[in-house]
Protein backbone atom coordinates (compact mmCIF):
# COMPACT_ATOMS: atom_id res chain seq x y z
CA UNK A 1 0.00 0.00 0.00
CA UNK A 2 1.32 3.43 -0.54
CA UNK A 3 1.34 6.16 1.41
CA UNK A 4 1.18 10.17 1.19
CA UNK A 5 5.03 10.96 2.21
CA UNK A 6 3.84 12.68 5.73
CA UNK A 7 1.62 9.92 6.18
CA UNK A 8 4.36 8.05 6.36
CA UNK A 9 6.49 9.94 8.58
CA UNK A 10 3.42 11.94 10.86
CA UNK A 11 5.77 14.37 12.64
CA UNK A 12 7.65 15.72 9.29
CA UNK A 13 6.04 18.26 7.01
CA UNK A 14 6.64 17.56 2.83
CA UNK A 15 6.41 21.78 2.40
CA UNK A 16 6.41 24.64 4.38
CA UNK A 17 3.04 25.92 5.67
CA UNK A 18 2.30 27.56 8.73
CA UNK A 19 -0.34 26.28 10.63
CA UNK A 20 -2.37 28.94 11.88
CA UNK A 21 -5.79 28.46 11.60
CA UNK A 22 -8.34 27.40 15.00
CA UNK A 23 -11.71 25.70 15.43
CA UNK A 24 -13.44 28.68 14.20
CA UNK A 25 -11.51 29.51 11.60
CA UNK A 26 -11.91 25.52 9.78
CA UNK A 27 -15.65 26.06 10.97
CA UNK A 28 -16.09 29.07 9.30
CA UNK A 29 -14.02 27.47 6.40
CA UNK A 30 -17.12 24.86 6.10
CA UNK A 31 -20.00 27.24 6.77
CA UNK A 32 -18.74 29.44 4.46
CA UNK A 33 -19.01 27.16 1.22
CA UNK A 34 -21.68 25.38 2.42
CA UNK A 35 -24.58 28.38 2.48
CA UNK A 36 -23.65 30.35 -0.57
CA UNK A 37 -26.82 31.37 -2.24
CA UNK A 38 -28.52 28.74 -2.21
CA UNK A 39 -30.35 29.07 1.20
CA UNK A 40 -32.16 32.27 -0.52
CA UNK A 41 -32.86 30.35 -3.48
CA UNK A 42 -33.15 26.65 -3.43
CA UNK A 43 -34.83 26.01 0.05
CA UNK A 44 -38.21 28.05 -1.74
CA UNK A 45 -38.05 25.37 -4.87
CA UNK A 46 -37.25 22.52 -2.76
CA UNK A 47 -40.61 23.53 -0.60
CA UNK A 48 -42.93 24.89 -3.05
CA UNK A 49 -42.19 22.08 -5.72
CA UNK A 50 -41.38 18.82 -3.69
CA UNK A 51 -41.84 18.68 0.17
CA UNK A 52 -43.99 21.52 1.36
CA UNK A 53 -43.64 22.34 5.26
CA UNK A 54 -42.25 18.53 5.40
CA UNK A 55 -39.14 20.63 3.82
CA UNK A 56 -38.01 20.28 7.39
CA UNK A 57 -37.56 16.62 6.89
CA UNK A 58 -36.20 16.98 3.71
CA UNK A 59 -33.30 19.36 6.07
CA UNK A 60 -33.12 16.39 8.17
CA UNK A 61 -32.38 13.31 5.93
CA UNK A 62 -29.44 15.50 4.08
CA UNK A 63 -27.87 16.34 6.33
CA UNK A 64 -27.87 12.78 8.20
CA UNK A 65 -27.10 12.04 5.07
CA UNK A 66 -23.92 14.32 4.36
CA UNK A 67 -23.05 14.04 8.14
CA UNK A 68 -22.44 10.32 7.55
CA UNK A 69 -19.95 11.00 5.24
CA UNK A 70 -18.51 14.08 7.79
CA UNK A 71 -17.43 11.20 10.50
CA UNK A 72 -15.87 9.16 7.94
CA UNK A 73 -13.96 12.44 6.51
CA UNK A 74 -13.09 13.19 10.40
CA UNK A 75 -11.46 9.98 10.54
CA UNK A 76 -8.98 10.13 8.34
CA UNK A 77 -8.37 13.71 8.03
CA UNK A 78 -7.23 12.74 12.20
CA UNK A 79 -5.10 9.51 10.66
CA UNK A 80 -3.39 12.30 7.53
CA UNK A 81 -3.60 15.53 8.77
CA UNK A 82 -2.92 16.92 5.31
CA UNK A 83 -4.03 19.53 2.89
CA UNK A 84 -5.12 16.67 0.21
CA UNK A 85 -8.53 15.49 1.43
CA UNK A 86 -9.98 13.24 -0.43
CA UNK A 87 -6.95 12.65 -2.72
CA UNK A 88 -4.83 12.29 0.26
CA UNK A 89 -6.95 9.22 1.90
CA UNK A 90 -7.57 7.57 -1.34
CA UNK A 91 -3.95 7.47 -2.16
CA UNK A 92 -3.30 5.89 1.08
CA UNK A 93 -6.40 3.41 1.39
CA UNK A 94 -6.53 2.22 -2.53
CA UNK A 95 -2.78 3.41 -4.03
CA UNK A 96 -1.55 5.70 -6.49
CA UNK A 97 -4.00 5.30 -9.37
CA UNK A 98 -6.81 6.10 -7.66
CA UNK A 99 -5.36 8.01 -5.28
CA UNK A 100 -4.54 10.42 -9.01
CA UNK A 101 -7.92 9.90 -10.43
CA UNK A 102 -9.49 11.76 -6.99
CA UNK A 103 -7.41 14.41 -6.47
CA UNK A 104 -7.48 15.06 -10.61
CA UNK A 105 -10.89 14.74 -10.09
CA UNK A 106 -11.28 17.62 -7.02
CA UNK A 107 -9.21 20.19 -8.69
CA UNK A 108 -11.62 20.04 -11.66
CA UNK A 109 -14.73 19.77 -9.71
CA UNK A 110 -13.72 23.33 -7.24
CA UNK A 111 -12.42 24.90 -10.34
CA UNK A 112 -16.08 24.88 -12.01
CA UNK A 113 -17.62 25.34 -8.72
CA UNK A 114 -15.49 28.53 -8.11
CA UNK A 115 -16.45 29.73 -11.67
CA UNK A 116 -20.11 29.01 -11.44
CA UNK A 117 -20.31 30.44 -7.93
CA UNK A 118 -18.82 33.43 -9.35
CA UNK A 119 -20.26 34.01 -12.44
CA UNK A 120 -23.47 33.71 -10.82
CA UNK A 121 -21.84 35.90 -7.83
CA UNK A 122 -21.75 38.36 -10.78
CA UNK A 123 -25.41 39.36 -11.14
CA UNK A 124 -26.43 39.39 -7.60
CA UNK A 125 -23.87 42.29 -7.79
CA UNK A 126 -25.69 44.05 -10.57
CA UNK A 127 -28.86 43.88 -8.29
CA UNK A 128 -27.58 44.86 -5.76
CA UNK A 129 -25.72 47.95 -7.94
CA UNK A 130 -28.77 48.54 -9.18
CA UNK A 131 -30.57 48.35 -5.65
CA UNK A 132 -28.63 51.91 -5.03
CA UNK A 133 -28.61 53.31 -8.76
CA UNK A 134 -25.97 51.81 -9.79
CA UNK A 135 -26.32 50.38 -13.60
CA UNK A 136 -23.14 47.98 -14.84
CA UNK A 137 -23.11 47.52 -18.70
CA UNK A 138 -24.83 44.85 -19.93
CA UNK A 139 -22.25 43.91 -22.17
CA UNK A 140 -19.87 43.53 -19.12
CA UNK A 141 -22.05 40.76 -17.45
CA UNK A 142 -22.32 38.02 -19.68
CA UNK A 143 -19.42 36.00 -21.82
CA UNK A 144 -19.93 35.97 -25.51
CA UNK A 145 -21.14 32.63 -25.94
CA UNK A 146 -24.38 34.05 -23.76
CA UNK A 147 -26.72 37.23 -23.76
CA UNK A 148 -27.91 38.76 -20.84
CA UNK A 149 -30.56 40.84 -18.93
CA UNK A 150 -29.84 44.00 -16.95
CA UNK A 151 -32.15 44.64 -13.68
CA UNK A 152 -33.81 47.33 -16.61
CA UNK A 153 -35.05 43.89 -18.58
CA UNK A 154 -33.30 44.86 -21.67
CA UNK A 155 -31.44 42.03 -23.04
CA UNK A 156 -28.00 42.35 -24.82
CA UNK A 157 -24.80 40.00 -26.32
CA UNK A 158 -22.25 39.78 -23.70
CA UNK A 159 -18.64 40.65 -23.90
CA UNK A 160 -16.74 38.77 -20.74
CA UNK A 161 -18.37 38.68 -17.09
CA UNK A 162 -15.86 41.36 -15.90
CA UNK A 163 -16.86 40.93 -12.22
CA UNK A 164 -16.70 37.24 -12.19
CA UNK A 165 -13.79 37.18 -13.91
CA UNK A 166 -12.21 40.25 -11.06
CA UNK A 167 -13.94 38.50 -7.88
CA UNK A 168 -11.95 34.95 -8.74
CA UNK A 169 -8.75 37.33 -9.55
CA UNK A 170 -8.97 39.68 -6.30
CA UNK A 171 -10.08 36.62 -4.27
CA UNK A 172 -7.04 34.55 -5.20
CA UNK A 173 -4.44 37.20 -4.59
CA UNK A 174 -6.11 37.07 -1.05
CA UNK A 175 -5.24 33.66 -0.62
CA UNK A 176 -1.80 34.46 -2.01
CA UNK A 177 -0.99 37.03 0.74
CA UNK A 178 -1.73 34.52 3.64
CA UNK A 179 -3.56 32.29 5.39
CA UNK A 180 -4.41 34.11 8.29
CA UNK A 181 -5.15 37.59 6.19
CA UNK A 182 -7.53 35.43 4.12
CA UNK A 183 -9.22 33.58 7.45
CA UNK A 184 -9.78 36.96 8.74
CA UNK A 185 -12.00 37.70 6.15
CA UNK A 186 -13.56 34.53 5.28
CA UNK A 187 -14.40 34.74 9.42
CA UNK A 188 -16.23 38.24 8.96
CA UNK A 189 -17.81 37.43 5.63
CA UNK A 190 -19.59 34.32 7.51
CA UNK A 191 -20.03 36.52 10.71
CA UNK A 192 -22.06 38.82 8.16
CA UNK A 193 -23.52 35.91 6.27
CA UNK A 194 -25.34 34.45 9.52
CA UNK A 195 -26.02 37.93 10.94
CA UNK A 196 -28.30 38.36 7.92
CA UNK A 197 -29.83 35.17 8.08
CA UNK A 198 -31.02 35.76 11.36
CA UNK A 199 -31.53 39.26 10.71
CA UNK A 200 -34.73 37.49 8.03
CA UNK A 201 -35.47 34.70 10.77
CA UNK A 202 -35.63 37.26 13.37
CA UNK A 203 -37.91 39.63 11.41
CA UNK A 204 -40.54 36.91 10.07
CA UNK A 205 -40.77 34.28 13.12
CA UNK A 206 -43.14 36.50 14.49
CA UNK A 207 -45.20 36.99 11.49
CA UNK A 208 -45.81 33.08 10.77
CA UNK A 209 -49.06 31.80 9.87
CA UNK A 210 -49.44 28.35 11.50
CA UNK A 211 -52.09 27.20 9.10
CA UNK A 212 -49.00 27.30 6.18
CA UNK A 213 -47.95 24.28 8.36
CA UNK A 214 -50.80 22.40 7.70
CA UNK A 215 -50.83 19.72 5.98
CA UNK A 216 -46.98 19.01 7.32
CA UNK A 217 -47.08 16.54 4.26
CA UNK A 218 -48.94 17.31 1.47
CA UNK A 219 -50.59 14.51 -0.79
CA UNK A 220 -48.70 13.31 -3.39
CA UNK A 221 -50.10 14.82 -6.70
CA UNK A 222 -49.77 11.53 -8.32
CA UNK A 223 -45.90 11.94 -9.41
CA UNK A 224 -43.22 10.76 -7.99
CA UNK A 225 -41.13 13.68 -5.93
CA UNK A 226 -44.63 16.19 -5.91
CA UNK A 227 -45.42 16.29 -2.44
CA UNK A 228 -46.11 13.16 0.23
CA UNK A 229 -43.05 10.73 1.38
CA UNK A 230 -41.73 11.47 -2.24
CA UNK A 231 -41.78 14.59 -2.13
CA UNK A 232 -39.42 14.92 1.62
CA UNK A 233 -37.39 12.08 -0.34
CA UNK A 234 -36.47 14.19 -3.29
CA UNK A 235 -36.00 17.10 -1.26
CA UNK A 236 -33.42 15.29 0.40
CA UNK A 237 -31.75 14.35 -2.42
CA UNK A 238 -31.96 17.78 -3.88
CA UNK A 239 -30.93 19.70 -0.44
CA UNK A 240 -27.98 17.23 -0.02
CA UNK A 241 -25.92 19.39 -2.86
CA UNK A 242 -26.66 22.53 -0.98
CA UNK A 243 -25.07 20.82 2.22
CA UNK A 244 -22.11 20.12 -0.13
CA UNK A 245 -18.89 22.10 1.12
CA UNK A 246 -17.70 20.99 4.70
CA UNK A 247 -15.34 18.47 2.84
CA UNK A 248 -13.10 22.02 1.87
CA UNK A 249 -12.44 21.70 5.97
CA UNK A 250 -10.21 18.78 5.41
CA UNK A 251 -7.76 21.04 2.92
CA UNK A 252 -6.85 23.11 5.42
CA UNK A 253 -5.29 20.37 7.77
CA UNK A 254 -2.01 21.61 7.31
CA UNK A 255 -2.55 25.08 8.34
CA UNK A 256 -5.01 23.81 11.52
CA UNK A 257 -3.20 24.68 15.21
CA UNK A 258 -3.87 20.98 15.89
CA UNK A 259 -5.73 19.27 12.79
CA UNK A 260 -6.20 15.82 14.83
CA UNK A 261 -8.97 17.22 16.61
CA UNK A 262 -9.62 20.32 14.63
CA UNK A 263 -10.37 19.34 11.61
CA UNK A 264 -13.23 16.90 13.14
CA UNK A 265 -14.47 19.90 14.90
CA UNK A 266 -14.27 22.05 11.59
CA UNK A 267 -16.76 19.46 9.37
CA UNK A 268 -19.09 18.35 12.15
CA UNK A 269 -19.52 21.44 13.20
CA UNK A 270 -20.33 23.16 10.30
CA UNK A 271 -22.64 20.96 8.99
CA UNK A 272 -24.44 21.05 12.56
CA UNK A 273 -24.09 25.18 12.34
CA UNK A 274 -25.67 25.01 8.67
CA UNK A 275 -28.49 22.51 9.57
CA UNK A 276 -30.03 25.01 11.89
CA UNK A 277 -29.76 27.95 10.19
CA UNK A 278 -31.17 26.08 6.68
CA UNK A 279 -34.08 24.42 9.24
CA UNK A 280 -34.97 28.10 10.78
CA UNK A 281 -34.46 30.00 7.25
CA UNK A 282 -37.26 27.08 6.01
CA UNK A 283 -39.55 27.81 8.99
CA UNK A 284 -39.81 31.24 8.37
CA UNK A 285 -40.20 31.42 4.59
CA UNK A 286 -42.99 28.86 4.71
CA UNK A 287 -44.63 30.20 7.69
CA UNK A 288 -44.87 33.60 5.63
CA UNK A 289 -45.77 32.43 2.29
CA UNK A 290 -48.16 29.94 1.37
CA UNK A 291 -46.68 26.36 -0.14
CA UNK A 292 -48.97 27.17 -3.30
CA UNK A 293 -47.42 30.99 -3.96
CA UNK A 294 -43.85 29.51 -3.03
CA UNK A 295 -44.20 27.13 -6.44
CA UNK A 296 -42.76 28.96 -9.10
CA UNK A 297 -41.48 32.36 -7.60
CA UNK A 298 -38.24 33.21 -8.59
CA UNK A 299 -37.99 35.24 -5.32
CA UNK A 300 -38.95 33.79 -2.42
CA UNK A 301 -37.31 35.66 0.06
CA UNK A 302 -38.72 38.45 -1.35
CA UNK A 303 -42.15 37.50 -1.20
CA UNK A 304 -41.35 36.49 2.53
CA UNK A 305 -40.41 39.97 3.71
CA UNK A 306 -43.09 41.81 2.02
CA UNK A 307 -45.49 40.01 4.20
CA UNK A 308 -43.15 41.62 7.54
CA UNK A 309 -43.31 45.27 7.87
CA UNK A 310 -39.68 45.37 7.70
CA UNK A 311 -39.06 46.26 3.77
CA UNK A 312 -36.33 47.41 4.01
CA UNK A 313 -34.53 43.77 4.47
CA UNK A 314 -35.48 43.13 0.94
CA UNK A 315 -32.83 45.77 0.26
CA UNK A 316 -30.27 44.18 2.26
CA UNK A 317 -30.81 40.20 -0.19
CA UNK A 318 -28.54 40.98 -2.95
CA UNK A 319 -25.94 42.03 -0.80
CA UNK A 320 -26.52 39.29 1.55
CA UNK A 321 -26.41 36.72 -1.76
CA UNK A 322 -23.16 38.85 -2.70
CA UNK A 323 -21.63 38.22 0.60
CA UNK A 324 -22.16 34.60 1.22
CA UNK A 325 -21.10 33.65 -2.73
CA UNK A 326 -17.83 35.80 -1.74
CA UNK A 327 -16.94 33.52 0.97
CA UNK A 328 -17.77 30.25 -0.82
CA UNK A 329 -15.81 31.69 -3.85
CA UNK A 330 -12.70 32.32 -1.60
CA UNK A 331 -13.07 28.89 0.54
CA UNK A 332 -13.34 26.86 -2.67
CA UNK A 333 -9.83 28.45 -4.37
CA UNK A 334 -8.52 28.04 -1.02
CA UNK A 335 -9.40 23.94 -1.13
CA UNK A 336 -8.02 24.08 -4.78
CA UNK A 337 -4.82 25.32 -4.37
CA UNK A 338 -4.10 23.02 -1.15
CA UNK A 339 -5.48 19.90 -3.07
CA UNK A 340 -2.64 20.32 -5.94
CA UNK A 341 0.14 21.48 -4.01
CA UNK A 342 -0.73 18.29 -2.25
CA UNK A 343 -0.46 16.41 -5.46
CA UNK A 344 2.28 18.11 -5.89
CA UNK A 345 4.08 17.30 -3.15
CA UNK A 346 3.68 13.44 -3.38
CA UNK A 347 5.45 13.40 -7.23
CA UNK A 348 2.63 13.85 -9.46
CA UNK A 349 2.45 17.24 -10.29
CA UNK A 350 5.95 19.43 -10.83
CA UNK A 351 7.16 19.61 -7.20
CA UNK A 352 7.63 23.55 -7.95
CA UNK A 353 3.40 23.65 -7.41
CA UNK A 354 3.98 22.52 -3.76
CA UNK A 355 6.66 25.44 -2.79
CA UNK A 356 5.37 28.20 -0.97
CA UNK A 357 5.67 31.82 -0.45
CA UNK A 358 8.62 32.00 2.11
CA UNK A 359 7.28 34.80 3.76
CA UNK A 360 3.79 33.94 3.48
CA UNK A 361 3.05 30.61 3.62
CA UNK A 362 1.27 30.13 0.79
CA UNK A 363 1.55 27.61 -2.50
CA UNK A 364 1.70 31.12 -4.67
CA UNK A 365 2.72 28.80 -8.01
CA UNK A 366 -0.54 26.47 -7.38
CA UNK A 367 -2.54 30.24 -7.22
CA UNK A 368 -0.85 31.57 -10.04
CA UNK A 369 -1.14 28.38 -12.59
CA UNK A 370 -4.98 27.85 -11.20
CA UNK A 371 -6.17 31.19 -10.69
CA UNK A 372 -6.40 32.58 -14.70
CA UNK A 373 -7.70 29.58 -15.60
CA UNK A 374 -11.02 29.58 -13.06
CA UNK A 375 -11.34 33.35 -13.72
CA UNK A 376 -11.32 32.43 -17.74
CA UNK A 377 -14.18 30.08 -17.00
CA UNK A 378 -15.77 32.54 -14.83
CA UNK A 379 -15.53 35.27 -17.30
CA UNK A 380 -16.33 33.30 -20.46
CA UNK A 381 -18.50 29.94 -20.28
CA UNK A 382 -22.32 30.73 -19.50
CA UNK A 383 -23.65 30.03 -16.56
CA UNK A 384 -26.11 27.60 -17.94
CA UNK A 385 -23.49 25.13 -19.00
CA UNK A 386 -21.32 25.42 -15.65
CA UNK A 387 -24.35 24.46 -13.59
CA UNK A 388 -24.58 21.48 -15.91
CA UNK A 389 -21.50 20.31 -14.99
CA UNK A 390 -23.32 18.67 -11.61
CA UNK A 391 -21.22 17.59 -8.47
CA UNK A 392 -20.66 13.97 -9.61
CA UNK A 393 -16.72 14.03 -8.75
CA UNK A 394 -17.51 15.55 -5.27
CA UNK A 395 -19.93 12.55 -4.95
CA UNK A 396 -17.20 10.19 -6.50
CA UNK A 397 -14.67 11.70 -3.60
CA UNK A 398 -17.07 11.28 -0.88
CA UNK A 399 -18.03 8.02 -1.95
CA UNK A 400 -13.86 7.05 -1.65
CA UNK A 401 -13.65 8.45 1.26
CA UNK A 402 -16.13 6.35 2.89
CA UNK A 403 -15.12 3.10 1.20
CA UNK A 404 -11.26 4.34 2.42
CA UNK A 405 -12.47 4.40 6.08
CA UNK A 406 -13.34 0.37 6.01
CA UNK A 407 -10.12 -0.50 3.76
CA UNK A 408 -7.81 1.47 6.49
CA UNK A 409 -9.50 0.02 9.56
CA UNK A 410 -8.63 -3.71 8.03
CA UNK A 411 -5.34 -2.89 5.74
CA UNK A 412 -4.09 -0.45 8.78
CA UNK A 413 -5.39 -1.44 12.25
CA UNK A 414 -2.15 0.08 14.06
CA UNK A 415 -2.66 3.69 12.96
CA UNK A 416 -3.27 5.98 15.12
CA UNK A 417 -7.03 7.50 15.09
CA UNK A 418 -7.47 10.08 17.39
CA UNK A 419 -11.43 10.46 15.82
CA UNK A 420 -13.30 6.96 15.45
CA UNK A 421 -16.57 7.41 13.03
CA UNK A 422 -19.03 5.61 15.29
CA UNK A 423 -20.24 2.11 13.99
CA UNK A 424 -17.89 2.71 11.22
CA UNK A 425 -19.11 0.00 9.25
CA UNK A 426 -22.38 1.25 9.11
CA UNK A 427 -21.91 4.79 8.79
CA UNK A 428 -19.35 3.77 6.07
CA UNK A 429 -21.54 1.85 4.18
CA UNK A 430 -25.04 3.96 3.91
CA UNK A 431 -22.68 7.35 3.40
CA UNK A 432 -21.19 5.43 0.09
CA UNK A 433 -24.25 4.12 -0.54
CA UNK A 434 -26.16 7.67 -0.60
CA UNK A 435 -23.47 8.84 -2.76
CA UNK A 436 -23.48 5.69 -5.58
CA UNK A 437 -27.26 6.76 -5.84
CA UNK A 438 -26.88 10.25 -6.28
CA UNK A 439 -24.42 10.02 -8.68
CA UNK A 440 -26.40 7.45 -10.54
CA UNK A 441 -29.06 10.26 -10.23
CA UNK A 442 -26.74 12.92 -12.45
CA UNK A 443 -27.63 11.27 -15.84
CA UNK A 444 -25.56 10.56 -18.92
CA UNK A 445 -24.00 14.15 -19.32
CA UNK A 446 -22.38 14.36 -15.94
CA UNK A 447 -21.22 11.22 -16.25
CA UNK A 448 -19.49 11.73 -19.93
CA UNK A 449 -18.00 14.24 -18.41
CA UNK A 450 -16.51 13.11 -15.46
CA UNK A 451 -14.99 10.11 -17.56
CA UNK A 452 -13.88 12.67 -20.76
CA UNK A 453 -12.09 14.39 -17.66
CA UNK A 454 -10.87 11.20 -15.86
CA UNK A 455 -9.32 10.21 -19.76
CA UNK A 456 -7.16 13.34 -19.84
CA UNK A 457 -6.01 13.25 -16.14
CA UNK A 458 -5.06 9.39 -17.30
CA UNK A 459 -3.23 10.47 -20.38
CA UNK A 460 -1.21 13.20 -18.36
CA UNK A 461 -0.18 10.64 -16.29
CA UNK A 462 1.19 8.72 -18.06
CA UNK A 463 3.15 11.21 -19.92
CA UNK A 464 4.65 12.33 -16.31
CA UNK A 465 6.00 8.56 -15.79
CA UNK A 466 7.09 8.15 -19.34
CA UNK A 467 8.54 11.65 -18.94
CA UNK A 468 10.40 10.37 -15.68
CA UNK A 469 12.50 7.91 -18.40
CA UNK A 470 11.24 4.82 -16.49
CA UNK A 471 12.57 6.14 -12.84
CA UNK A 472 9.81 5.59 -10.57
CA UNK A 473 9.29 8.84 -7.98
CA UNK A 474 7.06 9.62 -4.99
CA UNK A 475 4.22 7.84 -4.98
CA UNK A 476 4.16 6.11 -8.42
Amino acid sequence: MTLPDSARAPAGEPIDVRRVLGPWNLVAIGVGCIIGGSIFSLTGVVAGENAGPAILLSFVLAAFACGLTGLCYSELASMFPLSGSAYSYALAAFGPLVGWIVGWDLVMEYGVGAAAVASSWSGYVAAALHDFGLQVPQALMSGPFAAVTGPDGRSASGLVNAPALVVVLSLSALLIRGVRESASVNLGLVALKIGLIVAVVGAGIWFIQPAHFTPFVPPNTGRFGEFGWSGVLRGAGIMFFAFIGFDVVSTAAQEAVNPRRDVAVGVLGSLAIATVLYMLFAVVLVGLVPIAQLRGDPAPLASAIARTPFPLLAKGLSLGVVVGQTSAILVILFAQSRVLRAMAADGFLPAGLARTHPRWGTPVRAHLVLAPLVALMAGFVPLSALGRLASIGTLLAFAMTCVGVLVLRRTRPDLPRPFRAPLASLTAILGAGVCIVLMVSLGAVAWIRLVGWLIVGLALLALRRSGDGGRRKRPF
